[in-house]
């Protein structure tokens, strides 16, 4: 799953990258882990060999200036946009003579609003474009027929300057739209990159960026670019008293990591042994069946039953023998709809 970072220049979308997945300077795309304080949990249980963390792919895509940015340049931005399964907005609220703002001033709502009005500009000129091409067609295939459908219900919406997922679409209709390059159907969150003052003081998120982000029921996730880089320089036994300063309980990458993976329709399953503690990213909504494919191929066909426990219920007994033993260790069959930090064995036969 990859989430593509989009922003004005001088908002600080290389600073996300680095802070999220470590890499150095200048890189584009790169694979974040996402904290999970669960795996620690089961790793100070079970002693595994190697614990292993959900990832999510990151691509930081070319800054631009709406309306003011050529259009062939934005376009180009628009196309790395559309091959992200999300996005996440980073927008500047500090305030740093050193760092101009390509707009002159620093005023956070009026960018989120720009760079949200130039996604449904986007949609809105391909949904004109692809309903007149499909208009035309005199021998339209059924997943045609089925996308013009869903085209002219998105129409409107985006015309009222709304993106699509607020449209109300079908999940038969938005499979019809999905080979159509569609940006405003995706999740998007925003980052609000804040002055230091401001998460020192507690000012916190700029009320007007906070309007901004709840009228268009989007998540906003504070933090403070120049203050986690002090704080990724710390060594970890540091970083409890460093964060205690701020008056806060973990890092801002830690929170954007965790969100960026929610607002990607993902929850993790766990699976816990002497080998390797492990979190496997799955949809929300997978059946036990399925999920038992992202562990192995064989798992899935081979599929017999599922033993699962809640991470907190296999903490507090202390072992898989103590749960079983306990009788509080569930016996699901492949439809059971695996839940966020469900402990499972899988039993299969190939």
């Amino acid at each position: 799953m990859d989430l593509g970072l989009i922003g004005l220049p001088a908002s600080g979308k290389s600073a996300v990258l680095r802070l999220l997945t470590g890499a150095p300077a200048g890189t584009r795309t790169a694979v974040a882990q996402v904290p999970d304080p669960r795996l620690d949990v089961l790793a100070a249980m079970f002693h595994p060999k190697k614990v292993t963390r959900a990832t999510v792919g990151l691509t930081e895509l070319p800054a631009f200036l709406p309306g003011r940015t050529p259009r062939s340049e934005v376009n180009a931005v628009l196309d790395g946009a559309r091959r992200a399964d999300a996005l996440m907005a980073v927008i500047r609220c500090f305030r740093d003579p050193a760092v101009p703002h390509p707009l002159e001033s620093v005023a956070p709502e009026r960018d989120a609003r720009a760079l949200i009005e130039e996604l449904i500009l986007a949609d809105l000129e391909r949904v004109e474009s692809v309903s007149a091409r499909l208009a035309k067609s005199h021998a339209k295939k059924p997943e045609e027929v089925r996308a013009l459908e869903a085209l002219t219900l998105c129409q409107p919406v985006l015309e009222g300057g709304q993106p699509i997922r607020g449209a109300g679409l079908s999940d038969e209709q938005s499979a019809a739209l999905s080979g159509y390059g569609l940006v405003t159907g995706k999740p998007l969150l925003l980052a609000a990159n804040l002055e230091e003052e401001d998460l020192r003081g507690g000012q916190g998120v700029p009320p007007a960026l906070a309007a901004v982000a709840g009228a268009a029921g989007l998540a906003l996730v504070p933090f403070c670019a120049a203050v986690e880089e002090e704080i990724a320089a710390l060594d970890p036994a540091e970083r409890t008293d460093f964060l205690a300063a701020y008056g806060l309980a973990e890092t801002g990458a830690e929170r954007l990591a965790r969100t960026a993976y929610a607002a990607l329709g993902l929850i993790s399953f766990l699976t816990a042994g002497e080998d390797e503690v492990r979190a496997w990213p799955i949809r929300a909504g997978t059946h036990a069946r399925q999920a038992a494919g992202k562990v192995h191929s064989d798992i899935e066909r081979g599929f017999i039953r599922a033993e699962v426990a809640g991470w907190a219920d296999l903490q507090q007994a202390g072992s898989w023998k103590a749960l079983r033993e306990q009788g509080r260790l569930r016996i699901e069959g492949k439809d059971y709809v695996v839940q966020d930090g469900d402990v499972i064995e899988y039993r299969f036969n190939v």
